[in-house]
């Protein structure tokens, strides 16, 4: 099993005619995707033909999901256009959106997520900002490379997408049932506890790496599910020790005040709840390969 995304998704690109929309839709193709078309409003009724697939494009979400049976759609827009794509989309009722899109700003992410709220959540955003989200061998939507890691019983969730990456390489001969980017933007869709009650859920996830960074209290919250919901072994790592405080430092959002949202004290939070943090992302990876070898 793998979590939100498996070889029986049916995918959409939003802004599949785009530079960005069509180079990721002819990479995620090739990674095994079952891409079954995607929108633009002033190309409906065409078709694009990547790698000898003849792909049509339609006017809009829902019309995509009627005539195709897609339940996930990838979101290549740009930002002044995401937060009308992505009301679009929880308006037909995908149910699964992974906004890639970086640079939106806060209030539409906002306004976005507050419909699909209002909506009853029958769309799951994973995103923005984000790198996406790949089950190894069965589906790869968004932009993770697809030929650095393997299928396996690792699940990864990760603020950060270059982190994700890593880790993903640096475990590569274990391999991963899935990999989640939820995107490091002070507003996201799915969140690191989320992934967690998933990974949770799922049997053939054994073990779960979280990722975090610096700034809010995301991975203080996390921490607590853990010690209530818990029981596979979590492995941590926090990007940020050596930022100085301060400063604002990587994605949106992330700012150190005091103790409050720096490294060490999100690591402190994790350990407490039996957490092993790493403070490299290799030595990250080593406690990992650890407990494996150990099961």
């Amino acid at each position: 099993m793998t979590i939100f995304l498996d070889r029986s998704s049916r995918v959409i690109v939003q802004g599949i005619t785009g530079a960005e929309g069509s180079k990721h839709t002819r990479r995620m193709l090739r990674a095994g995707t079952t891409i079954v078309g995607g929108t633009n409003p002033r190309k409906a009724g065409t078709f694009v033909e990547m790698d000898d697939v003849k792909l049509p494009v339609f006017a809009n979400v829902a019309e995509a999901m009627a005539e195709t049976g897609a339940n996930v759609s990838v979101a290549f827009i740009p930002p002044a256009a995401a937060k009308d794509g992505m009301i679009e989309a929880i308006d037909a009722g995908i149910p699964l959106l992974v906004v890639i899109t970086e640079g939106i700003p806060v209030h539409d992410t906002m306004r976005a997520w507050s419909h699909a709220a209002a909506c009853g959540h029958r769309t799951r955003i994973i995103g923005p900002n984000c790198p996406g989200i790949t089950s190894p061998g069965q589906s790869n939507v968004g932009i993770i490379p697809a030929d650095i890691t393997k299928p396996g019983r690792i699940g990864l969730v990760s603020k950060s997408g270059t982190l994700t990456y890593q880790l993903m390489y640096e475990l590569r001969d274990i391999g991963f049932s899935t990999c989640v980017g939820i995107g490091g933007d002070p507003i996201i869709g799915t969140t690191h506890i989320d992934c967690l009650r998933a990974f949770q859920d799922d049997p053939d996830t054994d073990v779960i790496v979280m990722i975090g960074e610096i700034g809010g209290d995301a991975e203080e919250r996390a921490a607590a599910f853990i010690a209530e919901n818990v029981t596979k072994p979590v492995v941590g790592y926090v990007a940020g020790f050596t930022a100085p405080e301060g400063k604002t430092m990587g994605h949106a959002g992330a700012i150190i005040s005091g103790s409050s949202g720096t490294a060490q004290a999100k690591k402190e939070a994790l350990e407490r709840v039996g957490v092993r943090v790493g403070k490299t992302p290799s030595q990250t990876a080593a406690l990992v390969r650890e407990i494996v070898q150990s099961r």
